[in-house]
């Protein structure tokens, strides 16, 4: 007892502290109890600076020391419960820090500025704008902290910004402090509203470090480089020392782009003495590694000073960001090597790379090991494992991982709603479930709900994007116009991007000029292109889709030159479109010079959307043996690899090997569909299998559940009449539940004209 009054007597001497300790000494503490004492020891000193709390059961145990102590009844309980429910609200606790704010005997601005926080913080915007209209009317003064809390919050709409900025501006707190002005920029930026954010920096009379480093992560973020790099030299220019967090910022804005840019400031980092600094070299590696000089980033990792688990988890996060995300687990193994246990980080990073690649096997590897370190049920590990399943179309293992998590936020939401999004109104259905749990979506929740919503959803939504003000938001503007023009709305798409199409981002023009092509206005295509600054491969590709389109085979190749010249590298989608030149050229030698490339280039020859096109542009350009060698060689095959090889084999006369590849494709578990049924019909009409071919007609309807269309009747009437069977072709013609067009009387009539039929002929007239 004479250590615990020396204690006593050794700290501050606060009425709150000192009548704690007192009540505590009528607490008996057997003396053969190490561990009890020490504990006890630790309480004491958090009576002391309760802002020493390290963990939610250490919060859990000095909660209830306080309570058997007898000690919460005192005159100033204010501080204590203000650290209790800051404590439990930062350890993930938001429930019990409700309940110790609403029991509160009394409370001050810091009360409801702790609980305002939490609630922002846990993406529960609606609290605590409610808190915040108590506090008001309790006549509690917001503070700086107060705002910033607020305008803290990730689902905060920005409407609900702009109303806070008001009160901010009126407050007088915009021009006397820098704080609520720097959290208005980042509400701001987070919308992508840099207009809006651009004019509160240069409004704002007082700048500290944090503003400056805010607008350079801005214009970083939002991908414009020269304006983040100028911001950095012109606080550089001014009177306030840059720090690690500037650098960091900076780095945000280079990971994707010259290298040579990056090296420069990295040559800052090392005259400003912060190569040292842990964070800065983590920052490096990031930038390294994205911009794919991954090398780079290995070399900054070797000489890194420390390379604890933080540096660890950078690398593998910007390798499983990098181009090659397969190596991440390479990494993994070094790491485990040393000693070092994998974090929730860790295997976040894992999934995310196993996401990228779809390599579901990897994946299953990694949930098996969260499984033992039971980190399964964490907030961000268990999200990376929603994502994964859901990007592996597998709904069901997504469902159950959602539903394992004890504790979700916006990105497990979205990444269950991604899931969903190829199943009508599902989506929709999910987004509706996580705004009555509470939280608020996001621009990336609206951008996958509004992908897959039917006609009557969108406008809805439409109105929602309006209300919450993520209508101006790129990723959500895009989205809105696809869906509009995937429902065949396309005037009304046109309409939405009316007169600012000069301002749309590369994603927005991409998609408009993706409705420009489906509705035949090519010209319009290349005359949106002129005014895109810096068109990626999506763009290029919808370009050089327009001209094939068009007809413009010359000019086809010319943009492939071009684009290859930007250094942007062909992607599947290229090569498809120029594949089908080729086909309609009939150019063998050009398309062969292409196969060449994509072997050269090594690019993935699996890819069954390019292989089928090789198929068919073989076949149609006289080589069927390359396409055979194409078709076998292929790792996964569909219907349309099958049809291909069927049109090929039967252009070139093997009608008997067509029907077998139709047989074995039925027996891999493939259903034909219509397309398949007209090439083994054309097949049949090539060689004159009459009889195969009208068996396989009269089947189609009763054993597979399709319906003739006028094309395999005209492929029939063909087969029929080119082969001596007029009376056939003519009852066939005259039991049609649809009426014959001018193409199938004209083969009629040419049967008719070979056969010397004059009956049939005058059926025909």
């Amino acid at each position: 007892m004479r250590r615990l009054a020396i204690f006593a007597a050794a700290t501050h001497h606060s009425g709150v502290i000192h009548k704690l300790i007192s009540s505590t000494q009528k607490l008996h503490f057997p003396h053969n109890s190490d561990g009890k004492n020490i504990k006890h020891h630790r309480h004491l000193y958090l009576l002391h600076d309760p802002t020493k709390i390290r963990s939610l059961d250490e919060a859990k145990s000095f909660h209830a020391f306080v309570i058997t102590s007898g000690s919460f009844p005192i005159q100033e309980p204010v501080f204590l419960y203000n650290n209790f429910v800051s404590k439990y609200a930062s350890f993930g606790d938001i429930h019990m820090a409700r309940r110790l704010f609403d029991e509160m005997p009394q409370r001050n601005a810091v009360s409801y500025n702790s609980m305002i926080s939490c609630y922002s913080r846990d993406g529960f915007p609606k609290e605590a704008l409610g808190l915040f209209s108590e506090m008001r009317k309790c006549d509690f003064k917001p503070t700086e902290f107060t705002f910033g809390g607020l305008l803290s919050c990730q689902s905060l709409g920005v409407l609900e910004g702009m109303q806070l900025q008001a009160l901010i501006e009126k407050t007088g707190l915009l021009y006397v402090d820098a704080f609520a002005g720097t959290a208005l920029l980042g509400m701001y930026a987070r919308h992508g509203c840099l207009d809006e954010a651009l004019g509160i920096f240069e409004f704002m009379p007082k700048k500290n470090l944090v503003t400056w480093n805010s607008m350079i992560h801005v214009f970083g973020q939002m991908g414009y480089v020269e304006d983040s790099i100028f911001m950095l030299s012109e606080l550089m220019r001014s009177r306030v020392r840059m720090s690690e967090y500037t650098f960091i910022s900076v780095f945000t804005s280079l990971e994707e782009f010259d290298i040579q840019l990056g090296e420069q400031i990295h040559g800052l980092v090392i005259k400003y003495g912060l190569n040292d600094v842990a964070s800065v070299c983590n920052c490096l590696i990031n930038m390294y590694a994205k911009s794919g000089a991954t090398c780079l980033a290995e070399k900054m990792f070797e000489n890194a000073p420390v390379k604890d688990i933080v540096s660890w988890n950078t690398l593998i996060g910007a390798m499983a960001n990098s181009d090659t995300p397969a190596k991440t687990f390479y990494i993994f193994l070094k790491m485990c090597m040393t000693g070092l246990s994998p974090n929730e980080i860790t295997f976040a990073n894992l999934l995310n790379s196993c996401s990228r690649v779809h390599i579901l096997s990897y994946g299953e590897y990694v949930h098996a090991k969260m499984i033992k370190k039971r980190f399964e049920s964490d907030m961000y590990t268990g999200s990376a494992l929603v994502n994964l399943y859901a990007k592996c179309d597998k709904v069901q293992e997504a469902s159950i991982c959602f539903d394992g998590i004890t504790q979700k936020n916006l990105v497990s939401w979205n990444s269950l709603m991604l899931a969903y999004s190829n199943r009508d109104s599902f989506s929709v259905r999910l987004l509706q479930e996580m705004i009555h749990s509470g939280y608020y979506p996001n621009g990336v929740s609206f951008s996958i709900v509004i992908k897959s919503s039917l006609k009557a959803e969108l406008l809805q939504l439409h109105a929602l994007t309006i209300k919450r003000g993520y209508h101006e938001n790129a990723y959500v503007s895009s989205s809105l116009i696809s869906s509009y023009a995937r429902n065949g709305l396309v005037s009304d798409a046109l309409i939405f991007v009316g007169s600012s199409i000069n301002k749309l981002p590369v994603v927005s023009s991409n998609i408009i000029a993706w409705i420009y092509n489906q509705t035949g206005h090519f010209g319009k295509t290349q005359e949106l292109y002129a005014t895109v600054e810096n068109p990626d491969t999506i763009s290029w590709n919808i370009l050089i889709a327009a001209c094939s389109r068009n007809g413009d085979y010359k000019e086809t190749f010319e943009l492939f030159d071009h684009m290859r010249a930007s250094e942007l590298c062909p992607d599947n989608y290229t090569f498809v479109s120029l594949f089908n030149v080729c086909t309609k050229l009939c150019n063998l030698a050009l398309g062969s010079s292409l196969h060449g490339l994509i072997v050269k280039t090594d690019f993935k020859l699996c890819d069954t959307f390019v292989c089928n096109t090789m198929i068919d542009m073989y076949g149609k350009c006289g080589s069927l043996q390359s396409s055979v060698k194409i078709f076998n060689e292929m790792t996964k095959k569909n219907i349309i690899s099958w049809t291909a090889l069927v049109s090929a084999l039967g252009l070139h006369g093997h009608a008997n090997e067509a029907l077998k590849k139709f047989r074995e494709m039925e027996r891999m578990g493939i259903k034909p569909d219509k397309v398949a049924f007209l090439s083994v019909l054309s097949a049949c009409r090539h060689v004159g299998l009459v009889k195969q071919g009208m068996d396989l007609f009269s089947q189609m309807k009763p054993m597979y559940g399709i319906e003739p269309d006028i094309d395999h009747y005209l492929l029939v009437v063909d087969l029929l009449t080119g082969h001596g069977h007029i009376k056939e072709a003519e009852q066939l013609i005259l039991g049609m539940p649809i009426p014959p067009n001018a193409l199938i009387w004209r083969s009629f009539l040419d049967g008719c004209k070979k056969q010397r039929t004059k009956e049939s002929l005058s059926l025909a007239v």
